[in-house]
């Protein structure tokens, strides 16, 4: 049995789990929004607030962790602990309580969600553009089964953004929220634009999304959508441009009245213009007219890694973090 923890720059998760089968068999998930990224952008360091809400959410992951008889743990900050400059004394104090946190980058970042999001699909030749749009980076790859051909870490992402774009959304007027979502689609569609020609050059048959943030638009647009019903009944959450386009002005809307929005839960309200801006402008710069959302990503691709490099049982897991083309190796075993 192993732990995985992911250290985002908007939610901590823990997930607890074994490879049984060939498959992966979740025993205990659990997330919290930490917010650590929040004002990391222009702020260059991690809040004291964020700071603080961080380590307890990390003890309160110790606690869960000591109920179980694990083999090993592994924990990886993301982009916060990759670009904060108190991002150390973070990681120490992680140490201190008994939790040792690797930073990982960005590239081994995508990879593990590759390998995470495409771990459970079917079998197929099938040429695979995995996007995870996370609260301070965007991981975009396209591979085929389990082999990659671009792999791409991007600075984007959604609590970056709100606070690029929407910080005091509650207070702005629905024009004045129209132009700020214009203006970061536009500026999301020209950080999309600078891997846009290796990615078409390669193309993909079928596109793929995880994340909080991708999860928190479909329900959304399903909410919203006479297609929620067709959606259920093929078992799988897919989210199409058109739908977004529609919802632009109910969403504004909606944040500049405070009135609620089908689909979207409150814990998520301050983040859905900023994912609205990053999605529509990916989708718009590459093309793309629908997605599945995927509801694995970074941890199962963690715990796939860990079933398939087995170690004798210890508190932590790798020395050194596995290079992109380790957790190729990995996953192609399954």
């Amino acid at each position: 049995m192993y732990a995985c923890i992911d250290l985002g720059s908007n939610s901590f998760h823990l997930l607890i789990g074994e490879w049984r089968s060939g498959g992966v068999e979740i025993v205990e998930r659990l997330s919290e929004k930490v917010q650590l990224g929040e004002g990391v952008g222009s702020r260059g360091s991690i809040s004291a607030a964020a700071f603080a809400r961080g380590l307890d959410c990390l003890q309160r992951f110790k606690g869960l962790m000591a109920r179980y008889p694990l083999r090993a743990y592994w924990a990886l900050g993301t982009n916060t602990l990759r670009l904060g400059d108190n991002a150390p004394d973070f990681v120490a104090g992680a140490a201190a309580m008994g939790l040792r946190v690797s930073v990982i980058s960005g590239l081994q970042e995508a990879a593990l969600i590759y390998a995470g999001v495409t771990g459970p699909l079917p079998d197929s030749d099938a040429r695979r553009l995995v996007v995870d749009v996370g609260g301070g980076s965007t991981e975009v790859v396209i591979g085929r089964r389990q082999k990659r051909r671009v792999t791409e870490s991007l600075p984007i992402g959604s609590v970056a953004w709100r606070d690029r774009f929407f910080a005091g959304q509650e207070g702005m007027d629905v024009a004045a929220l129209l132009r700020r979502m214009e203006e970061g689609r536009r500026a999301a569609a020209e950080v999309f634009r600078s891997p846009a020609a290796a990615l078409q050059r390669s193309g993909w048959d079928e596109v793929h999304a995880s994340s909080g943030t991708v999860k928190m638009l479909s329900y959304v647009c399903e909410g919203q959508s006479t297609r929620g019903e067709e959606i259920k009944d093929r078992g799988e959450r897919q989210l199409r441009l058109t739908d977004l386009h529609h919802l632009k002005h109910p969403m504004a809307d909606a944040i500049a009245s405070g009135a609620p929005l089908p689909g979207l839960k409150d814990s998520r309200r301050d983040l859905l213009l900023a994912g609205w801006c990053i999605l529509s402008g990916l989708m718009e710069t590459y093309a793309i007219d629908r997605l599945r959302f995927s509801p694995t990503a970074l941890r199962e691709g963690m715990l796939i890694y860990m079933a398939k490099r087995p170690r004798k049982p210890s508190c932590t897991w790798p020395e050194s973090l596995p290079p992109p083309s380790a957790v190729d190796s990995a996953a192609d075993s399954r």
